[in-house]
């Protein structure tokens, strides 16, 4: 394995409401310098979750992304709250977004959206033994939920308006995990 680089000096060069952008001054072990720039987490992290409805189902949801400027489906995911377990937070987006709270939450990996230069991972986890319960949640309107067959996933991730590949790679994942561990 190789010896990481030192950082020789850290500062932040942006600050928006929702980000911050730090630059890394970083000498690697054969000697070499560089400057990286990259996004900082801002919280104590998110969760994205594959709410199973039955065995061959799994609820989606569609809502506005500003960063496409359209309407997408997606898996439900939000940010966990400050003194919050992953857990709770799994649970409380789910009843937030798509109106059921999970028994069962298998925590499948934990990944990382851009290693290079961000930060900011989320933690992926299947939600099972579904029973209805909703909280209120913080969207701007109401969040289409839409039920999906697993067996059908080629198709999903061939649709226009299926794009994000946090939900790609955690439904491949959650599909996976069931075939294992049923």
């Amino acid at each position: 394995m190789p010896t990481k680089p030192e950082i020789l000096k850290r500062q932040t060069v942006a600050r928006s409401r929702l980000f911050r952008a730090d630059e890394l001054h970083l000498r690697f072990s054969n000697g070499e310098e560089r400057i990286y720039e990259k996004l900082c987490s801002g919280g104590p992290g998110a969760v994205l979750m594959v709410p199973m409805l039955d065995d061959e189902t799994v609820l989606l949801v569609r809502e506005y992304a500003a960063g496409i400027e359209d309407y997408h489906l997606a898996l439900p995911k939000g940010a966990i709250d400050k003194g919050e377990t992953l857990m709770e937070a799994a649970n409380r987006e789910l009843k937030e977004e798509v109106g059921y709270g999970a028994r069962d939450l298998q925590l499948l990996k934990r990944v990382n959206l851009s290693p290079a230069y961000m930060e900011h991972g989320i933690n992926i986890l299947l939600a099972r033994d579904l029973y209805p319960e909703r909280l209120p949640g913080d969207e701007p309107e109401p969040i289409e939920v839409v039920p999906y067959p697993m067996k059908d996933l080629v198709n999903l991730v061939a649709r226009p308006d299926f794009c994000e590949g946090r939900s790609i790679a955690a439904l491949f994942l959650a599909r996976e995990w069931l075939l294992v561990h049923g």
